[in-house]
């Protein structure tokens, strides 16, 4: 055979194998979207109890509700369902992701990389706590205080508030998520602490600029809103740093017992 054809045995393998991952990843996307729709249904269930439940808590208790549109309520009621499906779905995604990259782990990898998936679902919750009774209650009180120094009547529509909630909560959450997503890039060796830290400038000024559009634009919210993200951030380089140290030890641990086994003592026993 010459090089030509192995060439072309190559590029063919290499085609075979794309179209593999190609496949793999609808599959898991396919899951993923299939547990979307199911949780979503769930979702739809009980989205009426949390619309009211929220209608319950602060800033919404104060607030009589009008709805400006017949979709109002569908619109609302639509964006509720999805909020729950995204929290109650999120350790199937991750799962789903995690396989999809298992078969390019080793096996210590692999186990490690699974013990993720709680950590980005606890990241997650607290999340959503965070952008709630902090983000969104500071973006409100914001937005009301500039409406009584303009002297403006103050009358919300539900499909108006809610969207404005939910278009916190989630964007939020998943920033909170930067710890656990970071921990795993750094177990796959895909990162390095090194390399968080000399572009530690990008991610502060990345992070602010998210902070500034989420939260209003008065700089104690802003600072209330950034400071976290920014510790998220600072937690996220210690943890990487602890991972890649763990995986140096192992690494010298295996290149040691390989030395050993490969020495003239152990060969001549």
């Amino acid at each position: 055979m010459n090089n030509a054809d192995m060439r072309n045995v190559d590029m063919k393998k290499d085609d075979m194998k794309l179209s593999l991952h190609l496949a793999e990843l609808r599959k898991r996307l396919f899951l993923i979207l299939l547990m979307l729709a199911v949780t979503m249904a769930g979702g739809l269930w009980i989205a009426t109890d949390l619309v009211n439940y929220l209608q319950t808590l602060a800033p919404a208790s104060a607030i009589s509700w009008h709805a400006f549109s017949p979709w109002d309520s569908i619109r609302v009621y639509m964006q509720a369902a999805f909020l729950c499906s995204v929290a109650v779905s999120m350790p199937f995604t991750l799962y789903q992701l995690w396989a999809f990259v298992r078969p390019g782990l080793r096996r210590e990898e692999r186990s490690a990389a699974l013990r993720y998936i709680p950590l980005a679902t606890v990241l997650f919750a607290a999340g959503l706590i965070f952008a709630y009774f902090v983000v969104f209650r500071s973006a409100f009180r914001f937005a009301a205080t500039l409406n009584d120094r303009m002297e403006m009547t103050e009358t919300y529509g539900t499909a108006q508030y809610f969207s404005f909630m939910f278009s916190i909560l989630l964007p939020v959450s998943l920033i909170f998520e930067l710890p656990a997503v970071l921990m795993f890039l750094t177990k796959l060796r895909l990162i390095r602490p090194a390399f968080l830290r000399k572009y530690r400038r990008h991610a502060y000024l990345g992070l602010i600029a998210v902070s500034t559009f989420i939260a209003p634009p008065d700089f104690v919210s802003n600072l209330l809103i950034a400071a976290p993200l920014l510790l998220l951030f600072e937690l996220s380089v210690m943890l990487s740093s602890f991972i890649h140290r763990r995986q140096l030890l192992h690494d010298l641990a295996s290149e040691s017992a390989i030395g050993d086994l490969g020495s003239p003592q152990m060969q001549s026993g």
